[in-house]
């Protein structure tokens, strides 16, 4: 059974940091690219960053500059990085696993930005 749990979503000030992790199943983490993506109240979800099996990554114009994902290997560990938080990164956010065939998402894990 292919899991996803996240984990690290809190209420941080403006300004602040926050790392958000998940944890992949093992039969998946090597072979799929990861991402986070995120749903705002009324808002479509949205890619926020991707890690690719060979290890590129992009992002939303959004968060450039401000967000940076990374995977552990031996934890089969996807995180996310994010400083100078804004209230407008607030959302629900997941974590997601894709390849051509399967798109497997977390539960979410909810980032609040308010002062």
């Amino acid at each position: 059974q292919v899991q996803l749990v996240e984990s690290g979503g809190d209420l941080v000030q403006p300004g602040g940091s926050l790392r958000l992790s998940c944890a992949v199943s093992t039969s998946i983490f090597r072979f799929y690219d990861l991402g986070w993506y995120r749903q705002a109240p009324g808002k479509q979800r949205e890619l926020v960053a991707q890690i690719r099996v060979g290890g590129s990554t992009n992002y939303a114009d959004s968060v450039k500059g401000r967000f940076t994902i990374s995977k552990d290997g031996p934890k089969n560990t996807v995180y996310l990085q994010m400083n100078s938080l804004k209230p407008e990164d607030t959302a629900v956010y997941y974590c997601n696993a894709k390849n051509m065939f399967f798109d497997y998402w977390g539960q979410g894990t909810q980032v609040t930005v308010s002062s």
